[in-house]
């Protein structure tokens, strides 16, 4: 039986379900903890971010595996650090990366604190590739090369 606690950004898709159930049954203490990102529906066609069905199939996925479940709320961040951001480098002719941005600002600043404050020793998304991070080891998601080139640059800056 493992010990450490693991929060698993958990989107309720294949990819963390399966994630969370693997670390259970490797005696993880599992947490799901699910990024409510976007909710502002004046700005968006109804079907872009159906981020309540997708809170309530992690929801379910979380009971279905036994493992606690949390929702956090990170929409005012993700607006004025993604959202924003993004528009003002529109409108002087630069094009940034919403992902780049996106695994920078949330995942690797918001989500992390939120989840070392429920004593994660570990922190899981989606697909697993381990880093050496001050504070363990991250299983990290493999979104593309985006995600893990920020991890070699949070290496070198902590």
């Amino acid at each position: 039986m493992n010990n450490k606690r693991v929060v698993i950004g958990l989107s309720g898709g294949v990819d963390s379900s399966v994630a969370a159930y693997l670390l259970k049954k490797e005696g993880y203490d599992v947490i799901g903890l699910f990024m409510k990102n976007w909710h502002d529906e004046t700005v968006t066609l109804s079907s872009e971010c159906p981020w309540l069905e997708d809170s309530n199939d992690a929801m379910l996925v979380a009971d279905k595996i036994g493992i606690p479940f949390q929702t956090v709320d990170l929409s005012k961040e993700y607006k004025s650090r993604i959202v924003d951001y993004m528009f003002k480098e529109y409108s002087i002719g630069r094009t940034p990366n919403p992902d780049v941005l996106c695994n920078r600002e949330i995942k690797f600043d918001l989500f992390m604190k939120i989840a070392f404050s429920l004593g994660a020793d570990l922190i899981a998304q989606r697909l697993f590739a381990p880093v050496m991070l001050p504070a363990g080891v991250i299983t990290a998601t493999f979104g593309g090369p985006y995600f893990l080139y920020l991890l070699a640059r949070y290496n070198r800056a902590n």
